[in-house]
Formats: structure tokens, C-alpha cells, sequence
């Protein structure tokens, strides 16, 4: 039991970077989601300091090791960059404030200390989509992964009519309270769209689930992070 305890307290793994705040003037508490250990918080003394603070990006992938005398106590973090993923779009705001919104997202939807390799993997899909001349799109749909992977499988085909209006294929919501239009690739996935405006009118399709469906009902707001997002692309 001693022994299992002991190798619980102290590993090494490789992380994505969530989060950081600063803990006082020379260290940092960081917010990092493992590749076999999930979320996990912990102070990284000398955060602060320009060596680390450099590499220390959000979204960046590190290599770090843990280290806590108590199940009970935050433990610290010793890291090292493994990639510097987010400076390659350092030239790109929409691009920078979309990695914002998706760690923001991965952050206040997991659980802490719970090993998802699915949730790791995707993270690391996030990045090769950023690179697609559709990513915004393929952002869109990567949002409804990710909350399928935390238990809500949002089908939009399911909740649709499908409706023939001016000669041009529509899908309306269901909902007997408020008919919606429902953007056309949100059904047919293979559909590509360069439209700005219905881009935006998905995002705030799925937005709108996510409030309604997962946050609201655990008592979370809405991340500003993501809005801004949103507002970057207007």
C-alpha cells in the first residue's frame, strides 16, 4: 500500500499547459492536462523568471516531473518545453485566441486526476487542424468531440427537420419552442463553407449547447475566453 502511494506522489509525464497563475512574486500555479494522469494542478517554483516564463505558453507541450508529500497538498512541477507549440501562431490573433478558448474548455470540463487518453489525443489533433485551410470549421466540430468525450453526444442530425425553401435545402430545429436554422455542414459533414457568418452562426449553435446543456447545470459560466474567440472573427 506504502509503496502504490509513494509512486501515486511523484512521476514524470508529458503535458499540455492549461493555465497559469501567478502563486507569488517568483512561482506560478499551472493547470496541466497529462498524458497519463489527467488534469493536475501544481506550483512550479521559478515560473516567473525569464528562462521559464518564455516557453511557460499556454498550449505549449511540456515534459514535467511531480513531486507531493500529500494527496491532500498541491505538489509542484519541475518542466522542461518539449514543444513550443503555440508561438507558431504568434502572428495569427484568431488562431492564438482560439487555443485559449480550446484549453479553457479542456480545463473547466475534465475532472482532476483523471487519465483520459482520448482527451490527450485530441489536444493534440487541435494542433494539426489549426493548420487546415478549414479550421475553423474543423474547430467547430472538434468542440463536439471534445464534449462527446466528457459524456454529452450532441447529434444535430437527430434534431432537425429537413425542409426544401426558395430551392435551397434547409434544416430547421425541431424545438417547439424557437425554430432555428441549422447550418447546413453541422449535418452534412463533408459540406465545406468559407462563409464567415455561418461559421459563426454554428459556433453559436454549439455555444448555446454547451450553456444549456453542461454548463448551466454545474453551476459554470461561460468561459469569456471562448467569446472572445468568436469576437476575433467577426
Amino acid at each position: 500500500m506504502f509503496a502504490e502511494y509513494k509512486e501515486n506522489m511523484i512521476w514524470s509525464d508529458t503535458a499540455f499547459l492549461l493555465s497559469k497563475n501567478r502563486y507569488n512574486e517568483n512561482s506560478l500555479i499551472a493547470e496541466v492536462f497529462t498524458e497519463n494522469h489527467g488534469k493536475v494542478s501544481g506550483i512550479i517554483f521559478g515560473g516567473t523568471s525569464h528562462k521559464l516564463k518564455n516557453y511557460l505558453q499556454i498550449g505549449n507541450k511540456v515534459h514535467l516531473n511531480f513531486n507531493s508529500k500529500s494527496e491532500n497538498r498541491i505538489g509542484y512541477f519541475k518542466v522542461e518545453i518539449q514543444e513550443a507549440l503555440s508561438p507558431f501562431f504568434f502572428d495569427d490573433q484568431q488562431k492564438l485566441s482560439c487555443i485559449t478558448s480550446a484549453m479553457h474548455l479542456i480545463k473547466i470540463l475534465t475532472a482532476e486526476s483523471q487519465r483520459n487518453h482520448f482527451i490527450y489525443h485530441l489536444i493534440e489533433d487541435f494542433y494539426f487542424l489549426l493548420k487546415n485551410e478549414n479550421w475553423i470549421k474543423n474547430y467547430i466540430f472538434w468542440e463536439l468531440e471534445l464534449f462527446k468525450l466528457v459524456g454529452y453526444d450532441l447529434e444535430f442530425r437527430n434534431l432537425v427537420d429537413k425542409k426544401v425553401i426558395g430551392n435551397e435545402l434547409k434544416y430547421i430545429s425541431k424545438s417547439s419552442i424557437e425554430k432555428k436554422v441549422v447550418p447546413n455542414f453541422l449535418i452534412d459533414k463533408d459540406l465545406n463553407t468559407k462563409d464567415i457568418k455561418i461559421l459563426l452562426n454554428g459556433l453559436k449553435l454549439v455555444g448555446d449547447y454547451l450553456d444549456k446543456t453542461i454548463l448551466k447545470p454545474n453551476n459554470l459560466t461561460h468561459p469569456i475566453s471562448r467569446q472572445h474567440f468568436i469576437n476575433s472573427l467577426k
